[in-house]
């Protein structure tokens, strides 16, 4: 990832793949189980579904738990935004309609196995990334860089479990 000078207001994303000797339904299963995902992730602690549901659908909220030196602790609540079972799997964090970020994994078969992506974008909802640039304007760009940097490193280190998990 080049820094682009992105601001927060620009909703700057970031993607990571891979490609997983399995087929994507056995990688559908891992992703589309958010109760999986703090194994895979150093900030996400624990997740819980919220309001009955019992998984994944359109509309189903989540809650997640998280954990940052920078930042401290938090919970989110996500909506899911997009389901299609063995192909994209996206969540809004807060507000769905103006979220802090939105997530998505996405799936595609290729050469007898699946290729992974996971992609994110900040925005344009406010998040706790806002109050570090309210608080350092001029340093804007730097902390936008800096945090979809560490999403970038979370995120492949999130697929490598996937992967890993899968090819087992």
């Amino acid at each position: 990832m080049e820094w682009t000078g992105a601001r927060y207001a620009d909703r700057p994303t970031v993607e990571v793949t891979t490609w997983i000797a399995a087929p994507p339904e056995r990688v559908w299963a891992l992703v589309s189980d958010v109760t999986r995902m703090p194994k895979m992730s150093e900030e996400l602690q624990s997740v819980r579904w919220v309001e009955g549901a019992a998984g994944p659908a359109v509309g189903a909220r989540f809650v997640g738990r998280n954990k940052h030196e920078a930042f401290g602790e938090w919970e989110t609540t996500s909506t899911v935004v997009a389901y299609e079972p063995g192909r994209v799997f996206s969540w809004a964090v807060g507000d769905p309609d103006q979220p802090s970020a939105v997530w998505r994994f996405g799936l595609q078969p290729r050469n007898g196995g699946t290729d992974l992506s996971q992609w994110m974008r900040m925005g344009p909802g406010r998040s706790g990334l806002s109050f570090a640039i309210d608080a350092m304007p001029e340093k804007e760009e730097k902390i936008v860089f800096v945090r979809l940097r560490e999403f970038e490193r979370g995120m492949t280190a999130a697929l490598e479990c996937i992967r890993q998990w899968a090819e087992a």
